[in-house]
């Protein structure tokens, strides 16, 4: 049995948490949930967005289903997941996006995954005004060299282990040659030692408009914290949205995973919300810890469903009239 901490989130969480954690327990995954708080929820009830009871689990346990948080305003947090992924060291965010057929898109056959560094470049936080008067604003990139060797090491040690065919490096390198230019130079040596693995590198702005024109073309892409921010739901753009698209937040020691959309309090409690992309982080979550089996039972259970577009909510088929529960409930009978 794995204790997984268990955080449902805001908003629109905790319906989409518990379908998702529904759908878990119906496959037979030996689970032992562990529920936590954090959030508004947590702040509205502690006083605290973070509370250290749900650290101390974290630091137990090292894993957690997370559903999506609003970060209260005026706390000192630039957000909780920021803050999180600096507490833990949490340094790969890993986007998995792919195609789901009957779900209306540009294209029908992308299968990538995305590594983002997740500590570092713009998004460090080394950021000040310049004068007195605040007409000069400056931020700072910093890229540590072990760092991007390791996020590349785990984008190539990925493709290894799930039989992937190339890594695409993606860079400013031709404007920023000291930040992105050692992030390139890094990625390259890495890639190196793979030689199984064909590795090139675009880029930042032609990668974005070849993800437009050739999407097939990719297989891993490996990057930077912005430009991993921005390609990755310029990936889900490609395959119908946030509503398809798991995330997970991984360092050597906790592993989270998730959906990587908002909290949409202007649904929460209506039955509405699409539970498809905290599920799929679920499915992460059980391939993480090595049950790869029933992670493949949910995911071929979601694809039919999705495929047969009666039981799925109206993001995903304006005419079907299913709600979260509805679908959850569809799932589950698949799935018993």
């Amino acid at each position: 049995m794995t204790r997984v901490v268990y955080i449902p989130g805001d908003g629109i969480g905790p319906s989409i948490m518990q379908a998702a954690r529904s759908i878990i327990d119906a496959s037979g995954a030996e689970i032992e949930w562990v529920e936590a708080s954090a959030g508004l929820g947590a702040f509205e009830a502690t006083g605290n967005p973070l509370p250290e009871q749900t650290l101390e689990l974290l630091r137990e346990t090292r894993l957690a289903f997370k559903g999506p948080l609003t970060t209260p305003v005026g706390t000192g947090f630039r957000s909780v997941n920021v803050a999180l992924r600096t507490e833990f060291d949490l340094y790969i965010n890993l986007r998995p996006v792919h195609s789901f057929e009957g779900v209306r898109s540009r294209y029908s056959d992308i299968d990538m995954v995305i590594f983002r560094e997740n500590t570092e470049g713009l998004y460090s936080g080394v950021e000040r005004y310049a004068d007195a008067e605040k007409t000069i604003a400056e931020s700072v990139a910093i890229i540590r060299r072990p760092h991007a060797e390791r996020i590349a090491r785990a984008a190539y040690e990925y493709a290894v282990r799930h039989n992937r065919r190339k890594v695409t490096i993606v860079h400013k390198a031709n404007i920023l040659k000291f930040t992105s230019g050692m992030f390139l130079e890094v990625c390259r040596e890495v890639g190196a030692r793979y030689p199984q693995i064909e590795t090139d590198d675009k880029i930042v702005d032609n990668m974005a408009m070849q993800m437009v024109m050739r999407p097939e073309q990719f297989d891993v892409i490996v990057t930077t914290n912005l430009f991993g921010d921005i390609l990755s739901d310029l990936a889900c753009g490609l395959v119908g949205g946030l509503g398809l698209a798991p995330g997970a937040n991984i360092g050597d020691q906790v592993a989270i995973f998730e959906a990587v959309h908002g909290s949409a309090p202007d649904i929460a409690g209506k039955n509405l919300a699409n539970p498809a992309a905290v599920l799929l982080g679920g499915t992460m979550l059980l391939r993480h810890i090595g049950d790869d089996a029933r992670a493949q039972r949910i995911e071929d259970a979601l694809a039919d469903l999705i495929r047969e577009g009666k039981y799925v909510t109206r993001d995903l088929n304006p005419d079907s009239g299913v709600g979260t529960t509805e679908m959850r409930d569809a799932l589950v009978a698949r799935l018993t």
